[in-house]
């Protein structure tokens, strides 16, 4: 079972079609907590490690072979919480595989991010990812206007629109590859034809999460050491085995 964290409602009818899609058979418990998103925007995303800490545990005490975070703003706070915690269970942010990606696509980054709040730390987990490959990066962000405003009023249409607007305006004297900070922006890049490559992170997020879930717990597995449930570690092992079942 994969448990999910959301910090909106709107992800999990996403990804339940997600899973039935591409992992039939995968079994999906959902958490959502909005005031996580809230506090993080207002005090910062370490505000939030204490209350992320409480869901982990729940989703492990529920049986959570491992845990996905699906909010950009504070899964980098996820992934600290497992690793000093030892939740026992991998536990994985949704936007990783996506700025893996996107480091392999070319030195050029551009951000696209509907919430300033997801800024810092997409920028900071690309750059992560670079030094990880061993390769040069210049990330630039933008910050869609208006686009979050639409988001919190229900206008998902809108909302996609002005994503789907401020990616069609990118051209390849901008950047060599368009990374879509949040996954409810990922409606945006299935809209055009784009004259530069437009990465979200839903589907290669659940592929590597699915790909956890289903791996034996550490105890019944003679691992090296503890290392190896480190976030670089492990992401470097899973999004292999996620891009084969794309």
């Amino acid at each position: 079972m994969l448990a999910l964290l959301h910090t909106s409602p709107v992800h999990v009818p996403v990804f339940d079609a997600l899973r039935d899609a591409a992992h039939p058979g995968l079994t999906l418990r959902h958490h959502v907590d909005a005031g996580l998103l809230e506090r993080a925007r207002s005090e910062g995303p370490g505000a939030v490690a204490d209350a992320v800490a409480v869901v982990l545990s729940r989703a492990v005490a529920e049986g959570a072979g491992a845990v996905l975070c699906t909010c950009s703003t504070i899964g980098g706070v996820a992934e600290e919480v497992a690793s000093r915690a030892g939740v026992g269970v991998p536990v994985l942010r949704v936007d990783r595989p996506m700025a893996a990606a996107a480091v392999a696509s070319g030195p050029r980054v551009l951000v696209l991010a509907a919430l300033e709040a997801t800024l810092a730390p997409t920028v900071a987990l690309i750059e992560e990812e670079a030094r990880r490959a061993g390769r040069p990066v210049t990330v630039r962000t933008r910050l869609v206007d208006g686009a979050w405003a639409r988001f919190e009023a229900g206008d998902t249409e809108g909302y996609v629109r002005r994503v789907t607007e401020a990616a069609g305006a990118v051209t390849g004297a901008d950047a060599d590859v368009i990374v879509l900070a949040q996954a409810s922006m990922a409606p945006a890049g299935e809209r055009a034809s784009f004259r530069v490559p437009v990465l979200a992170s839903p589907v290669p997020g659940l592929a590597a999460a699915a790909v956890a879930a289903r791996t034996p717990e550490p105890s019944r597995v003679r691992w090296p050491s503890r290392a190896r449930w480190s976030p670089r570690v492990r992401w470097a092992t899973w999004i292999g085995e996620a891009s084969r079942i794309r």
